[in-house]
């Protein structure tokens, strides 16, 4: 009888292994941190962008996702993309066909740093997903291919890369010209990283800053390295910080009331 019992639980215990989540959030001082980890869930995450502006819940419903948040920046008065987004291996939005953006003498004079900003990638590699954050203008491994991916920035580790993505302009003097992305006040952010665990596998840990915690984005960098990951990335923060998943609403700004602020891009993660 003893025997039986000891063998109902160890089938009880490997059961409930294998019904281990794959997304785990805690929430803690005003950070939601989110966990995504194993394989199976890689072919879940997509990156997708709306032809209007639609706020965090409505792209959850729409998309019947499990998880969403905010991704690449966009230019809220003529509802295109700042950021390339990449689903399904094609690329559905491109800066480069903003003209408000490209337009802009102080932004185009800055243009190759902009559109070379650091990006979040799911990679084909072989049949085998992995993930990966780099610079738009980096070539993947070969054998590999982009099959989703958001650029947003700046890099917060291993490198914090603010000039080198123009979020901040120095004069000759070394002194703080310009900011972008309100990068050295304190505001809500979105951050995504990634940590490399032995046998080749990865987790991502996503940090949804709320406006009751809110970084500067050095505070942000040590807060991803307080972790110990190995890299990770700013997504559009300030208004834009957003999370749906499950009961959990997070808006960080009260311009659209409860529902949040019109967006362009997300993360979204299927069913």
């Amino acid at each position: 009888m003893m025997k039986k019992f000891l063998v109902l639980c160890g089938l009880f215990l490997a059961g409930a292994a294998i019904a281990a989540s794959p997304i785990n959030v805690n929430y803690n001082d005003g950070i939601y941190h989110i966990v995504l980890s194993g394989d199976k869930i890689k072919k879940q995450i997509k990156f997708v962008s709306s032809p209007n502006l639609i706020t965090n819940k409505e792209a959850h419903n729409t998309k019947g996702s499990l998880l969403t948040i905010n991704a690449g920046f966009f230019d809220p008065n003529n509802q295109k993309s700042m950021s390339y987004i990449v689903n399904d291996s094609q690329t559905v939005e491109d800066p480069i066909f903003n003209e408000s953006f490209m337009t802009n003498p102080i932004l185009r004079q800055n243009m190759k740093k902009i559109l070379n900003r650091t990006e979040f990638r799911i990679l084909d590699c072989d049949s085998k997903l992995k993930y990966e954050i780099a610079q738009h203008n980096s070539k993947v491994d070969f054998l590999c291919s982009i099959e989703t991916s958001a650029q947003g920035g700046p890099q917060l580790l291993p490198n914090l890369r603010l000039e080198e993505e123009f979020f901040i302009q120095k004069d000759q003097d070394g002194n703080i010209t310009r900011e972008t992305a309100s990068v050295l006040h304190k505001t809500p952010r979105t951050l995504i990283g990634i940590k490399n665990l032995p046998e080749e596998k990865q987790e991502v840990h996503i940090f949804i800053v709320t406006n009751e915690h809110p970084m500067d984005i050095y505070e942000a960098r040590d807060l991803c390295a307080s972790y110990g990951l190995d890299s990770a990335m700013a997504f559009d923060g300030g208004s834009s910080t957003s999370l749906n998943y499950k009961k959990i609403n997070v808006v960080s700004t009260e311009e659209g009331g409860e529902t949040g602020r019109g967006l362009k891009s997300f993360m979204i993660i299927t069913k």
